[in-house]
């Protein structure tokens, strides 16, 4: 969840935010599983959710995120998929953060399976990720969705058997996430936020399977949260501003009341792309 600082983990944000789910690891849909890595964090919650995504008479299997490079974990994704007599056929990557790609090449060693990501910096192989792409294997389908906003690369994968859609960093199990430094947009992800309520309200979601954190089994009250969160957030720097805030610092002191230390710099990344958004649409005091 993280790019060379803090990444895309909560901003302070809560959803129901409670502790650690022990229930994470072995969770999932019909066709996914989750395999937990052990990588938790105040900006990773309990680790990186590595999918294994197969129908129930499949020899392949399909692996989103592999997660940290970390030699155990990756081992246990393969002896996972081997213990239901599958290979690991290709690895697919929601973005290019390093808490869910920087595994990928040793999975890929493992495995002899290629990596698929929007960035080619992240493919192993002649295969890219892009919105509209459609993945059949694994006795199974998953459609790309670009979802662009935490960060430039970001995309979910809707499983339509299952009603389920693979959120990467975008939408989180527990709180909200951060707008990465760099690469990331408020203004897309406030689009991609729509197009995920969109596919709720044509009755395609009936689960969400979040990149950190637990399985969410209610998609629309769970985007209907996210997408008001933002806009109150906006709503709060705006009256931040308004009295005189102007650095990110000053205005998630103002606004972020209740953050810890560990998660303050996330906030001012996510200050930072509200301001950059409030900018865009010409909304900020000459001064600031």
């Amino acid at each position: 969840m993280t790019t060379d600082g803090p990444g895309a983990g909560t901003d302070g944000s809560s959803a129901g935010t409670s502790g650690p789910d022990a229930g994470i690891d072995g969770s999932g849909s019909a066709l996914a599983l989750c395999v937990l890595a052990p990588n938790p964090s105040p900006m990773t919650l309990d680790g990186t959710n590595t999918w294994l995504i197969a129908a129930p008479d499949s020899t392949v299997a399909l692996v989103v995120d592999p997660g940290p490079d970390d030699e155990g974990h990756l081992r246990r994704v393969v002896q996972q998929a081997g213990q239901a007599g599958r290979r690991i056929a290709q690895i697919l990557l929601t973005h290019g953060h390093d808490d869910h790609s920087a595994g990928a090449r040793r999975l890929a060693d493992l495995t002899g399976a290629p990596v698929r990501a929007a960035d080619p910096a992240h493919r192993l192989g002649a295969e890219g990720l892009g919105d509209g792409d459609v993945i059949e294997a694994a006795g199974s389908e998953l459609r790309v969705i670009g979802t662009p906003g935490h960060s430039r690369d970001s995309l979910s994968l809707l499983l339509p058997e299952d009603g389920a859609l693979l959120t990467g960093d975008t939408v989180l199990g527990r709180g909200t996430t951060v707008i990465a430094g760099g690469d990331g947009s408020l203004t897309d992800y406030l689009r991609s936020l729509d197009a995920m309520k969109s596919l709720s309200d044509q009755g395609l979601l009936r689960v969400l399977l979040p990149g950190h954190g637990p399985v969410l089994p209610d998609p629309a009250a769970v985007l209907e949260y996210y997408i008001a969160h933002r806009a109150e957030r906006l709503d709060q720097v705006r009256a931040a501003l308004a009295a005189g805030d102007r650095t990110p610092a000053e205005i998630v002191t103002r606004v972020y009341t209740e953050i810890t230390p560990a998660v303050r710099p996330a906030a001012e990344l996510s200050v930072q792309a509200q301001l950059d958004y409030l900018a865009s649409r010409g909304e900020l005091p000459p001064s600031a």
